[in-house]
């Protein structure tokens, strides 16, 4: 089965050319690589385009920019990876391993990288409530099948949450995920900016709100 790697960018110059060197080895097994930038300021497609198969423009905002990536990928199983995360060396291999054993869709455990001590003990909370609820998150480099993607609607067109929504339309629909042990690794840059303790509040706090029923608009402006 061939894996379409999506990846959502903008304003991604300085982080590009070392994520798409490292993925040049899934590239030449033959996952498609696809960057979705939401109108970058700086050189974000000019770097990308010589290792990728395709490089879109979209409407700003990360869940169109993984529609509009997932709409032109040719390959049936699609991986929604952020720009700032690095996948391991045989993700493809580990990917169709856990499709082929009838899984719908699935993602990594994460470590996150970054300034904190505090990082290790949130990079294993967020895996553990990962695998106690089937609930994914994006820096977890989520993967699932087209088929099974499109006929859910795909992610919805919200500026936040977008990833936990996917995640509980999947459940709702009977598909518990492949909560693969292999490490992806996500940077801790919004930790190491507004603080460890800050984050892991307000992460917690919007999530709480969301699950209360508040809109995705509104959780929004409160991250930002």
């Amino acid at each position: 089965m061939q894996i379409a790697i999506v990846i959502p960018a903008l304003n991604e110059a300085a982080r590009l050319p070392a994520l798409l060197a490292a993925l040049q080895p899934l590239r030449t097994r033959g996952v498609e690589l696809i960057v979705a930038d939401g109108g970058s300021g700086d050189c974000s497609r000019e770097l990308a385009a010589p290792f990728v198969d395709c490089v879109i423009e979209a409407p700003r905002g990360r869940a169109r920019q993984m529609n509009a990536g997932a709409a032109v990928a040719r390959g049936e199983v699609l991986l929604f990876l952020h720009a700032d995360t690095t996948l391991p060396p045989d993700a493809d291999r580990l990917i169709t391993q856990a499709l082929a054993s009838g899984a719908a869709w699935g993602r990594f455990d994460v470590r996150i990288d970054g300034r904190s001590r505090w990082l290790p003990v949130v990079g294993f909370l967020m895996n553990l409530r990962s695998r106690w609820t089937g609930i994914a998150t994006g820096d977890q480099a989520m993967f699932v099948r087209r088929a099974v993607f499109e006929k859910l609607g795909r992610f919805p067109g919200q500026p936040l949450m977008e990833d936990i929504e996917l995640s509980k339309r999947l459940l709702a629909a009977g598909h518990r995920p492949a909560c693969l042990r292999a490490r992806v690794t996500t940077s801790g840059r919004r930790w190491d900016e507004r603080g460890p303790l800050r984050t892991i509040v307000l992460m917690w706090l919007l999530r709480w709100r969301y699950w209360r029923g508040a809109s995705a608009q509104s959780l929004w402006e409160a991250y930002r």
